[in-house]
């Protein structure tokens, strides 16, 4: 992401529940509820206990002049304990019907969470689909920091953006980092419209109807976060990479001059990339530009970043590219972990500058300790305000010290253990856990034993501990 910013309850009410979440197979119980959230320590609603989901499908139909979304969401889950009912994360829209394993379910809402009461409770390790359809006008969420995410409308379209809680804005899922999922969306739209979205677009039909069908497959696991759906009267481009990836870019009209530039540059980034990091992630890549406005940032939305206007300089590009390494493939386990993400997209900037004839990594790193925005005009930011590892709150997992702090912990590594080690465990981070999830306790057990050296007081002084480093 680019960097921004008990009650008594009446007897009916408690026969009503214990209706809900009570499953019953021939009289006796054989499963549990399953949490209704994970204990994320900023988001701790976010995300569902008890099942990993394995698979989306989302047909999704959007028409701009009313604003309408109509969908159904196929969810392909493996239940990691007997459920006599489960919880999906839904924000607004109405649920018309709910079916697990073929058969009605009932069904019910308080708040961001749909609770599901499957006909038959599901035994641990059994595979179960659950389908929901659905329909409304999705909303704008307003995070902690103030910034917008969820389904937001543009100029003649919507984008749907997830980063931390936003997709649950427009289709039902287990919305937390830590269940990473494959995902097949189906977007439909009046005919003149293009609906962009992740990976490989696998066809383009005319329905007959005057509106359009677009079927996108993401076959690499995705974080619900990195989701999106973009609808609009869109410019569409397709190259390859030297090496092959082929690349998708859709550009707002009035953003396509403005663009031009920084995007030309998109191929050889993701090559630069490839050599730095390892082989690129996935099998698709490129961008969506918003209209100008549309949100105040960047987001690394998986396989296609998008940019909100034309991208004011290529290390932005950069950034967001680095995040298909470290975020998207490599996710954080919670959203304690977000510095595995703008840390290291953040250096990732710093490479490049260094490795293109601009200020390096170690020129810039002393610039910010000496505040010097000759050289960064972020360097005399609060980039010291709290511990990359530990922000204050949710408001705070966008703040600068997870970026430019962050950026400062890999500096301080690569000054303990030299070049050849540090690009080495940069390389070994992105392969060895590719396509999963980490925390920063894993990734500072991983450090040490790939480097050989004992970076303890980079992690208590940089990492973790208060006030200004030195």
């Amino acid at each position: 992401m680019e960097h921004r910013a008990l009650i008594r309850l009446a007897a009916p009410a408690v026969a009503a529940l214990i209706a809900l979440t009570a499953g019953c197979t021939g009289g006796t119980v054989q499963g549990r509820p399953g949490a209704s959230g994970l204990r994320d320590p900023y988001f701790p609603k976010a995300g569902n206990g008890g099942y990993q989901v394995d698979h989306y499908a989302l047909d999704l139909d959007y028409d701009p002049a009313d604003g309408r979304l109509d969908g159904t969401a196929v969810i392909t889950a493996r239940a990691e304990q007997g459920l006599s009912s489960f919880n999906l994360d839904l924000s607004g829209l109405t649920v018309e019907g709910v079916t697990v394993q073929g058969e009605p379910a009932r069904h019910n809402r308080a708040g961001n969470e749909l609770t599901v009461r499957p006909a038959e409770d599901l035994k641990k390790g059994e595979v179960f689909r659950v389908e929901v359809d659905y329909g409304g006008k999705p909303k704008t969420i307003v995070d902690a920091d103030s910034s917008k995410e969820g389904w937001i409308t543009t100029p003649g379209g919507a984008v749907g953006v997830g980063e931390p809680v936003g997709s649950m804005a427009w289709f039902p899922g287990n919305h937390h980092p830590s269940d990473k999922a494959t995902y097949d969306i189906t977007l439909t739209v009046p005919h003149g419209y293009e609906a962009v979205s992740n990976g490989e677009l696998r066809s383009r039909t005319e329905t007959g109807d005057g509106r359009t069908e677009f079927a996108w497959h993401s076959p690499e696991p995705m974080a619900s976060y990195l989701a999106t759906a973009v609808v609009g009267p869109y410019k569409v481009t397709t190259t390859k990479t030297p090496s092959g990836v082929p690349v998708y870019n859709a550009v707002a009209p009035g953003e396509a001059a403005a663009s031009a530039g920084a995007l030309a540059r998109l191929p050889e980034i993701v090559e630069w990339g490839s050599g730095r990091f390892g082989p690129y992630p996935f099998g698709t890549t490129g961008a969506i530009v918003l209209p100008k406005g549309t949100l105040t940032y960047a987001l690394e939305t998986q396989t296609r970043p998008v940019f909100s206007g034309a991208p004011a300089e290529e290390e932005l590009v950069v950034h967001e590219l680095a995040h298909q390494w470290f975020g998207d493939s490599v996710s954080p386990k919670s959203w304690k972990d977000m510095w595995l993400n703008e840390g290291f997209a953040t250096y990732a900037e710093w490479l490049w500058a260094e490795d293109h004839g601009g200020v390096g990594a170690q020129k810039r790193f002393e610039a910010f300790l000496a505040g010097d925005t000759s050289v960064d005009e972020a360097a005399d930011s609060d980039w010291d305000a709290f511990p990359p590892a530990a922000p204050p709150g949710p408001e705070h997992i966008s703040g600068n010290p997870v970026y430019y702090r962050g950026a400062m912990v890999l500096h301080r590594i690569r000054q303990e253990v030299g070049d050849a080690k540090f690009f080495d465990l940069l390389r070994g981070w992105a392969v060895d856990h590719r396509h999963g999830n980490a925390n920063t306790a894993e990734f500072t057990a991983y450090a040490e034993k790939r480097t050989g050296h004992d970076l303890k007081k980079v992690w208590d002084v940089w990492l973790y501990g208060e006030g200004r480093p030195q």
